[in-house]
């Protein structure tokens, strides 16, 4: 059992500024693993931060926790609009991946933010929500990597019908969602690079999170394409935030020219991006037990 001290002193070290960003990144996912009010208050005391990667990774640990606890915060966030258009896009999503009907009236709202990725992320995040409520579909056992995603995977299966979907600019974007957990569900070489292939599409938001999906899947044939995206000086910083860190979760020796090239790279998003990605290609190539290894290293310190 964890006890609050352990809680305490995880947290202090999220919100301490003076330490590395990839220690306050392990604290952060040590206590969503951990879970519960306590963990919940000291990752929204991170908020005040300047970093904008990490709230943006603020608030997807607290969308991934599901716990109702967190929406007060969420919906703070999503409404200053002195954050960064990422945070606050985050916040949207997780709430729409906390999935309780009540924040409906605040995402109808911001589903017509002036800043596109914050109103698409609404839209995405009212239509899930909408969709549990009035679904018979059961979609829950099928994705393999245990996240909880903004939209449910397709039924469909044929690679082919999915890539013509994903890649439909003239559909809604839940629709092409949908298409693409699907296409990640399936795990193919065939199925990767059907994904890739939507890192062209128009919407930054879609961009970002094919990045995310690849990252999940770990394969190398979209190291090329994630690469080229993160190098694009005009590609949104999220996007290449997004392929940064995928990068880093595949974890193959090819992936690392291109994370030191940007470690220096103007956009600040970017340059962290490309730090806590080298951790995680050091996690991956490594024999630690954990990434969230938060507890075990105040444990260690204490033996």
């Amino acid at each position: 059992m964890t006890t609050d001290k352990e809680i305490e002193a995880v947290g202090k070290t999220l919100v301490d500024a003076k330490q590395s960003l990839k220690a306050r990144f392990r604290a952060l996912f040590t206590l969503r693993n951990l879970g519960g009010k306590a963990a919940i208050d000291w990752i929204s005391q991170a908020f005040s931060d300047d970093s904008a990667l990490l709230k943006h990774e603020l608030a997807f640990c607290l969308g991934q926790m599901q716990d109702e606890y967190a929406i007060p915060v969420l919906i703070k966030v999503l409404e200053d609009t002195n954050q960064e258009p990422m945070v606050r896009h985050e916040a949207g999503e997780a709430l729409g991946a906390i999935g309780n009907p009540k924040v409906v009236d605040v995402l109808k709202r911001y589903s017509e933010d002036p800043v596109i990725e914050v109103a698409e992320t609404c839209q995405l995040a009212l239509s899930r929500i909408e969709w549990l409520s009035s679904t018979s579909e059961q979609c829950g056992d099928e994705n393999p990597y245990l996240s909880v995603d903004p939209a449910p995977p397709a039924q469909e299966k044929d690679v082919q019908k999915l890539r013509a979907r994903l890649l439909g600019e003239d559909l809604p974007l839940f629709e092409r969602y949908r298409a693409m957990f699907a296409l990640r569900n399936l795990g193919t070489e065939e199925a990767v690079l059907s994904l890739a292939d939507g890192l062209q599409c128009g919407s930054a938001l879609f961009r970002h999170e094919i990045g995310y999906v690849l990252g999940q899947m770990q394969h190398e044939a979209s190291v090329p394409q994630l690469s080229a995206a993160l190098a694009s000086q005009e590609e949104n910083a999220m996007v290449r935030h997004e392929c940064a860190e995928a990068l880093g979760s595949i974890g193959k020796e090819s992936c690392l020219q291109a994370l030191r090239t940007f470690l220096g790279d103007e956009e600040r998003v970017v340059q962290e991006s490309c730090e806590v990605a080298l951790d995680m290609h050091e996690y991956e190539n490594s024999d630690q037990f954990q990434y969230a290894d938060g507890i075990l290293k105040l444990q260690g310190a204490q033996s």
